[in-house]
């Protein structure tokens, strides 16, 4: 490699560690170079295991692989916030599916006080937390597990799922893009979420304000595909313009009582 384009790659990762996330575009202008050569720079840092690629551009690195305590642990008190509110959203007697993220985990303190709750799971960890209640008949559906995350996926889940009506669905999602919709980190969970969504009477997306700021790799769905957007602060102007626009209800807490990010 000549000294160019090292320098170059160097000053690229360099500007995703201080943003977190940048934009082929941007970083073509910056540089004065075309955006095919920015490209096959992300390329190069991505081969690296350096950076991660996004739908126009690259993110910082992250696993794919997260473990059910590593992402639990990410802003721990804003998931809170948004699970119990999205656990308002539940009354007695409806048909809900959960998805396994650690978001929609925190919904279970407020689903264990409803009434005769049919709930749809692809997690044993949900399984085990609801399963017991008394109030609450379990769906679990089954699959390829995965340790790391608890959970259940590819085609005989999806088959599952796609023997199921009536239910609301409500997902987490890794990134949120005005054009590329909702977005996961890895291909397994978008290609269930597609079923679910598809199958749903209704959906709602739980999400941290952190995915607003860019998509990850894989879609899952349009914007459209779902009726609210539960969140722990207001996003920008234009995201919330632009939920408005789609008939999106955008469900936070009161900007009074807002939660610090742990």
């Amino acid at each position: 490699m000549s000294v160019a384009p090292r320098t170059r790659r160097d000053a690229i990762l360099e500007t995703i560690q201080a943003r977190g996330h940048v934009s082929v575009k941007d970083l073509a202008s910056e540089l004065d170079v075309s955006e095919a050569t920015v490209r096959r720079d992300l390329r190069a840092l991505a081969d690296r295991r350096l950076i991660d690629l996004v739908y126009g551009g690259a993110t910082i690195r992250r696993s794919v692989e997260e473990s059910v305590a590593s992402r639990a642990g990410q802003n721990a008190s804003a998931k809170r916030v948004i699970g119990q509110l999205a656990s308002d959203l539940v009354a007695d007697g409806d048909m809900i599916y959960v998805d396994s993220g650690s978001t929609c985990f925190e919904m279970c303190p407020g689903l264990r006080r409803r009434r005769d709750l049919t709930v749809i799971v692809n997690s044993t960890r949900l399984a085990l937390e609801l399963g017991p209640c008394p109030e609450i008949t379990l769906i679990q559906l089954g699959g390829h597990y995965r340790p790391e995350r608890m959970d259940f996926v590819g085609p005989l889940a999806a088959n599952a799922i796609d023997q199921l009506r009536g239910y609301t669905a409500f997902l987490g999602a890794d990134g949120l893009s005005l054009e590329f919709g909702i977005s996961a980190t890895d291909i397994q969970t978008a290609y269930l979420y597609q079923h679910v969504i598809k199958n749903a009477r209704d959906a709602v997306l739980l999400v941290d304000h952190t995915k607003f700021q860019a998509p990850s790799l894989f879609r899952i769905a349009d914007l459209e595909a779902v009726s609210r957007i539960v969140t722990d602060l207001p996003p920008s102007d234009e995201w919330r313009e632009a939920l408005a626009a789609r008939g999106i209800d955008l469900v936070c807490p009161d900007p009074e009582h807002q939660p610090i990010g742990e």
